[in-house]
């Protein structure tokens, strides 16, 4: 399994966004929007290409468009309420990772008709493949690790590593 590259660009201009909110010493507030020129610079990627990934994160509400002569992009969001699940499936679609291809096969109705015989109380689907059950249960635990772990939790670690020092008071 592999994302894409447009993943990777768009969960790193997220944290590029979620980093111009931040006041930056004797300047007061940085503008909290940034400009599709500045991002694609950043990022080292078209402006045409990043505009199409942005334009996904702004139908799903990720980011707003800003408009004007400074305008840009901005968070829709806080960035402790954009998980990288919502970001993965905003690019990458939210269709699952896996489904069992031999449900028709001789094995798969064997298997699920031995299950049938010895256990009669069970739940509808409990019969079904059982490699499509190991694929389905890792998806659950990778979904639940992307859910934890949001924009914020990323921008958190990354001031840490900038400015160690100041974390320790």
């Amino acid at each position: 399994m592999q994302f894409s590259k447009s993943t990777d660009y768009a969960l790193h201009a997220l944290l590029h966004l979620a980093l111009a909110k931040i006041p930056h010493n004797g300047n007061g507030h940085k503008s909290h929007n940034v400009g599709i020129k500045e991002l694609s610079a950043t990022l080292g990627v078209s402006e045409s290409y990043l505009s199409k990934i942005m334009s996904k994160l702004r139908q799903d509400g990720i980011v707003r468009a800003v408009p004007g002569v400074n305008g840009g992009y901005e968070l829709a969001r806080q960035a402790d309420q954009i998980t990288f699940l919502d970001v993965i499936q905003v690019i990458e679609g939210r269709q699952g990772m896996f489904e069992c291809s031999t449900s028709e096969s001789r094995q798969h109705r064997l298997l699920a008709e031995e299950g049938t015989a010895s256990t009669e109380q069970e739940s509808p689907g409990e019969n079904g493949c059982l490699i499509e059950k190991v694929m389905l249960g890792a998806e659950r635990q990778l979904h639940q690790y992307l859910r934890e772990h949001t924009i914020q939790t990323v921008l958190n670690e990354a001031l840490e590593r900038c400015n160690p020092e100041a974390n320790k008071k």
